[in-house]
């Protein structure tokens, strides 16, 4: 039989705050209800989500999850990036609810998803529609190139960070790493590298040290082609900088 549907139902706290974040995502809801059990239904073209709010739910304690597979990542991260900033004044980068940034995973080739994790806790895993490669195709593109030190970091750093939500063990990884080979590394790979820890310090709520790596990013000379092909990860770091200046504004 052809033409099924899966619609995935997600547990949060308030399906009121799951209504108001998804619209800022460009959803609308669907359907809404509140007695017996509160209930919502929301809807972003042909991506479906519902809801059911729970007594004493903690998102911090959620085991929601989902996959979404979409034709292009990258489109779809900047219109949900578009709409927050919108919404709350820039890209929530940390706490919950947040998003990350497109990057590479494991087994994904030049394929990046990313993750929003809503208000309720949940992981929406957004991954390209085209599927993983397996693991004999070569993810660098050239048969039998070899990852550098930093670039196998990273791969484990992410893996870690975004799919298992261990942030403080991905953060270990890369300082270990960025504490030998940074006089070797390339001014992309270091960059890359150093923009990731800073996103990870952020979530871990060490705003000084987020200071530090971005002042590290900014002392990496980089020519015309390393910013253009850097041009996503520097648009993170505006983020990150945003996300910075609002923190000192609440804190005063």
């Amino acid at each position: 039989m052809a033409d099924e549907v899966t619609v995935p139902l997600l547990p949060c706290r308030s399906i009121d705050e799951i209504v108001e974040f998804y619209r800022a995502l460009g959803f609308e809801p669907t359907y809404r209800q509140t007695r017996p059990n509160p209930y919502t239904a929301l809807q972003r073209e042909d991506l479906a989500l519902h809801f059911f709010a729970l007594d004493g739910f903690d998102p911090a304690n959620s085991y929601g999850s989902c996959l979404v597979f979409v034709p292009d990542t990258g489109t779809l991260f900047e219109s949900f990036a578009a709409g927050m900033r919108a919404a709350y004044g820039k890209l929530l980068v940390s706490g919950i609810p947040r998003m990350t940034r497109p990057r590479k995973r494991k087994n994904t080739g030049d394929l990046a998803g990313f993750t929003v994790v809503d208000p309720g806790g949940n992981w929406i895993r957004i991954f390209p529609s085209s599927g993983p490669v397996t693991r004999d195709e070569d993810r660098s593109g050239i048969a039998g190139a070899e990852q550098s030190r930093i670039a196998k970091a990273m791969e484990n750093a992410i893996v870690l960070g975004e799919s298992r939500g261990d942030h403080r063990q991905a953060a270990r990884i890369l300082d270990a790493t960025l504490a030998r080979v940074q006089d070797s590394a390339s001014a992309a790979e270091l960059v890359e590298a150093l923009v990731y820890r800073a996103e990870l310090a952020m979530r871990l709520d060490d705003g000084e040290r987020v200071d530090a790596l971005l002042d590290r990013v900014r002392d990496v000379p980089l020519g015309e082609a390393d910013r253009e092909a850097l041009a996503e990860t520097l648009a993170g770091v505006r983020d990150l900088e945003q996300a910075r200046r609002a923190d000192r504004r609440s804190s005063r």
